[in-house]
């Protein structure tokens, strides 16, 4: 199983938690959001500096990609961390807490960029060791701005493969406060769901409160609307096969004696697989439309597809698996019985090669599962001493890749 490849792996990434902690904290205290993020792409080219990477910063977006090359040629693997934060509030109470109003590090991408860093910082030194190639994604905009698709478009797999064999593998590791400190998750196939959003608009007639016969009232319609669409759910979807729909805001009217003339249900669609995406999203505009006209009403959907399901080559995560049990012990591991509904951006980079992403458990000690403060949670934190598992799984999984790939 190539336990030589990563000997001492685990040992090397401890001896990187304190310089991952100083960057991590150096981030959480100064958050940046969508796809320019000026200080922490500085922060991260200060932190590969010197080791010897050849570095390409993106066009569009503050995305960098740090390429090592090993002493021999052969494969390569791409390692991402992404870097934005969220629009939202700090309530932690960390002496490090975020300076900047609105906005968060709450989904731990610090530790991402911190752990990718520190990945790099092994590597680099193992680069005698290295048959092949390993490129660095230090990516923005995951957090819905599409940050992932961004580098491709700006040639990320071309620049990772420059001049060498095309991207073989790619991983990444999202951390997650939900799981116990330093345990590896993941699963093969469907991993973490779709994302799109919708709005519709129920337009009626509007009129006096009093006289709801004399109008054509657009609220019961959107109201009928949000428990058709749960029923929907549960009758046209296969239940193992499953969709999320949920109205998160409903929008009307000025005041309590008028019948506003339109009603607006704003809400989001997760699914596990793009066959289920495509079928309920014909079926919120065909039960959309149907109820509105069954009223004498209208309704204007307007439909936006967000990120696709994050689909985990069976052999990579596998692979993923097996590499943290031998750096951490199998007790240390686990696979997920099913997904996950949140999305990824990641899922555009596994559309192109085949890869995985796996979680990294950062659950503070002492606090129990149904305590804690969740990713996008303004109270989220996290147990910086996984960073080293972290570190040594991307860097395990990069190693042992490669000299998998050069024995075979």
């Amino acid at each position: 199983m190539n336990h030589e490849a990563v000997e001492g792996v685990l040992t090397e990434a401890g001896a990187l938690l304190y310089d991952a902690v100083a960057l991590r904290r150096r981030l959480h205290e100064a958050p940046e959001l969508g796809l320019h993020l000026p200080d922490t792409q500085s922060a991260v080219l200060e932190a590969i500096d010197g080791l010897g990477l050849t570095v390409t910063l993106s066009t569009t977006t503050s995305g960098v990609v740090a390429v090592l090359d090993g002493a021999e040629p052969g494969p390569t693997v791409l390692l991402r961390g992404d870097m934005d934060a969220l629009p939202m509030p700090e309530d932690t109470g960390l002496d490090f807490a975020s300076r900047v109003d609105g906005a968060m590090h709450a989904c731990g991408h610090d530790s991402h960029v911190a752990m990718l860093a520190g990945t790099a910082t092994l590597l680099a030194a193992r680069r005698g060791a290295l048959t092949g190639r390993v490129a660095f994604m230090f990516q923005p905009g995951e957090e819905g701005h599409h940050g992932a698709k961004h580098m491709l478009e700006d040639g990320l797999l071309a620049t990772a493969a420059a001049g060498a064999e095309p991207v073989s593998m790619a991983f990444a590791i999202h951390q997650s406060p939900t799981i116990p400190s330093g345990m590896i998750a993941t699963k093969g196939s469907s991993l973490l769901a779709s994302d799109d959003s919708f709005t519709i608009t129920v337009r009626g007639r509007g009129g006096h409160a009093s006289m709801p016969h004399h109008a054509s009232d657009p609220i019961p319609i959107a109201c009928e609307m949000v428990g058709a669409f749960q029923t929907m759910v549960t009758r046209r979807v296969d239940v193992f096969d499953p969709a999320v729909v949920t109205v998160a805001r409903v929008q009307a009217g000025t005041t309590s004696n008028v019948i506003p003339e339109t009603a607006e249900l704003h809400g989001t669609v997760r699914t596990v697989s793009e066959t289920t995406r495509d079928a309920v999203l014909a079926d919120i505009e065909q039960v959309a439309r149907g109820i509105a006209s069954a009223h004498g009403a209208t309704a204007e959907i307007a439909i936006v597809r967000g990120y696709p399901v994050t689909v985990n080559n069976e052999d990579a995560a596998q692979f993923a698996l097996a590499t943290a049990g031998i750096l951490l012990g199998e007790r240390s591991t686990v696979e997920m019985p099913n997904p996950a509904m949140g999305a990824e951006d990641w899922s555009y980079v596994l559309e192109e090669v085949p890869g995985a992403m796996a979680f990294l458990g950062t659950r503070p000690p002492g606090v129990a599962a149904r305590d804690v403060a969740p990713n996008h949670s303004n109270r989220m934190v996290l147990h910086e001493d996984a960073m080293v598992a972290g570190i040594a799984t991307y860097a395990g999984v990069a190693l042992r890749w490669l000299r998998t790939r050069h024995e075979t």
